[in-house]
């Protein structure tokens, strides 16, 4: 009997034991919640408590560089949003027949949602007010006061529609950047988003007297463009008509550039889109076949419509390039510009047992200066030009020109150089180089390079936003502008500039000549790819030779029409 008392005992005292450790861990857990997690739980409730519909920011404007033409803005529209369950049932019907007359919308989606069990709904986005005006007049008349939301909300647009339409760029339906300046500048542009607030129990109603709390939005910084509006629209003009009265199968582009600010005062890209509809193809043949194609098809031709070849696609310069191989003799005492007999034409050159033609082999150019040379677009002089200066020196004027990396211009998608290696290049190859062919650049590459040698040897990044405008304080910031190495000297950048206004004085580039104004140019022509029976023509100018203000390039991929792709004798 004893035994047993002494067991029960024991058990008891085991059992409130227990009881006394749960008791401790209990208290525990109180006090950690309270206190530990005590902060970050009242903000869990408040957040399950509040329901928040978004106000969006507008962007920034974007601006020519005059600052008179805006070029994207954002206008004000509204959004309407639903709160499924502060809609009596008896209304749910007549409700989601109004929204789905009034925004032409299907009825049976609409009905959905608004008899969804949730905190809210969206009904349409981005509405001109003029319809939102119309919802407002059927609420008062239907004595409708809760459950639905008409907001503030931006909406962009585009004024002059395609005109730099691969530069700008456009926004999704949130108001993000996609492509082009919106896209590289987002983060400036976007601005903060504002928000509505209130505090709803469980099933969505109102609790508390604070009503709804207004968070204002802050709107984008603007941006100030290096494009020249008036430019612009010459240049997007000219280019069509070139591309079209030349049969150019793969379109075309032109940069203007500004050699002593790296100042983009043009790049156009044909054919272009319409910012305000991107999603519509403009090539004429795929608008036909288009509701045929695959999503993946679709996506490929949208890319391939919005892409900015001045700066993505690369292609062989041809003897345009002949610029940088005369820049290099020049500046290495190689040849001097005017010195009569110091090159002979026989109509072909052999290199390394592999003989390289003259364009004009039939009829050899004989005896030339190095002028005449660049004026006669002789490919054999060049050719001996480059094998004097030797590969590891004439690549590192490839690479102070540029051509090894991006030339870092704000934009997305920009391509670079495509070289052989400097130690695979051999004499063939460095012969092929010499006169442009064999490799491949970007044209912003290019009119960068010709750039250099019309600001006096000296490399200046490309530049296409001059300044931001702060949304708030109005306070403009600009964009410095970035000089790189000097490439080569003054004295050599001037014999350049002087030979080539001799081409358009009196060599292959006559087709350029404007009286009264002093030119310089130089012709190229250069296959697009290996066996492709396509061709690239292209032509580069600047203007005044003896004080640049302006580089140009057009680009014109694959002309096929009457005077085929020599460039120069379609201008």
């Amino acid at each position: 009997m004893v035994t047993m008392k002494i067991s029960g005992k024991k058990k008891m005292r085991n059992a409130l034991f227990i009881v006394i450790i749960v008791f401790v861990l209990l208290i525990g857990r109180i006090g950690y919640i309270q206190f530990v997690d005590g902060a970050f739980l009242l903000a869990k409730v408040s957040d399950q408590q509040r329901l928040s519909r978004s106000i969006s920011a507008k962007r920034g404007t974007i601006y020519d560089n005059s600052k008179e033409y805006a070029l994207a803005i954002s206008a004000n529209v509204e959004s309407v949003t639903i709160n499924p369950t502060q809609i009596q049932n008896n209304d749910k019907e007549k409700v989601a027949r109004a929204m789905s007359e009034i925004f032409e919308l299907d009825y049976e989606e609409v009905l959905k949602k608004v008899k969804k069990r949730s905190s809210i709904e969206t009904i349409k986005r981005k509405v001109e007010k003029e319809e939102t005006d119309k919802l407002r007049i059927w609420m008062e008349e239907n004595n409708i006061e809760t459950g639905i939301n008409i907001d503030e909300d931006t909406k962009r647009y585009y004024p002059y529609g395609d005109l730099a339409s691969q530069i700008i760029g456009f926004c999704g339906s949130d108001n993000q950047g996609l492509d082009g300046i919106e896209a590289k500048f987002d983060d400036i542009l976007k601005g903060t988003n504002g928000r509505i607030e209130r505090q709803t129990d469980a099933k969505g109603q109102e609790i508390g007297t604070e009503g709804e709390q207004y968070v204002a939005a802050v709107d984008g910084d603007s941006i100030v463009l290096s494009i020249d509006m008036t430019i612009q629209s010459i240049v997007e003009k000219h280019l069509e008509e070139a591309c079209i009265d030349n049969e150019c199968t793969d379109g075309g582009s032109i940069i203007i550039m500004n050699p002593k600010t790296g100042d983009i005062l043009a790049m156009a890209t044909y054919p272009g889109y319409d910012l305000n509809d991107p999603y519509t193809i403009n090539i004429e043949e795929l608008k036909n076949t288009w509701d045929t194609l695959s999503k993946e098809d679709k996506n490929k031709n949208l890319q391939a419509m919005w892409r900015n070849k001045a700066i993505s696609d690369t292609y062989e310069p041809g003897s345009v390039f002949k610029l940088i191989t005369a820049s290099a003799a020049l500046e290495e005492g190689i040849a001097d510009t005017d010195t009569e007999g110091q090159f002979n034409c026989s109509g072909a050159i052999e290199i390394a047992g592999t003989r390289i033609r003259c364009w004009r082999y039939y009829r050899p150019h004989g005896s030339q200066s190095l002028r005449k040379a660049l004026m006669n677009s002789c490919n054999p002089v060049f050719i001996g030009l480059g094998q004097k200066i030797g590969v590891e020196k004439y690549y590192d004027y490839l690479e102070k020109f540029g051509f090894f990396k991006k030339t870092g211009i704000s934009l997305p998608g920009e391509g670079k150089g495509i070289f052989v290696k400097e130690e695979k290049c051999g004499p063939v190859e460095l012969a092929t180089i010499s006169f442009g062919q064999r490799f491949e650049i970007t044209p912003l590459q290019m009119a960068t390079a010709i750039s250099t040698i019309a600001n006096g040897g000296k490399y200046v990044t490309p530049r296409i936003v001059k300044a931001t405008i702060d949304s708030i304080s109005g306070e403009e910031k600009e964009i410095a502008v970035q000089y790189g190495d000097q490439v080569i000297s003054k004295e050599s950048a001037d014999k350049v500039l002087s030979m080539m206004e001799s081409v358009v004085s009196e060599g292959t580039g006559k087709n350029a000549r404007v009286a009264g104004y002093r030119i310089g140019g130089k012709t190229g022509t250069s296959e697009d790819g290996v066996n492709t029976n396509k061709y690239v023509a292209s032509f580069c100018a600047v203007t005044p030779i003896n004080e640049p203000e302006l580089v140009m390039l057009i680009t014109l991929y694959n002309p096929t029409g009457e005077g085929g792709h020599h460039l120069c004798a379609s201008l």
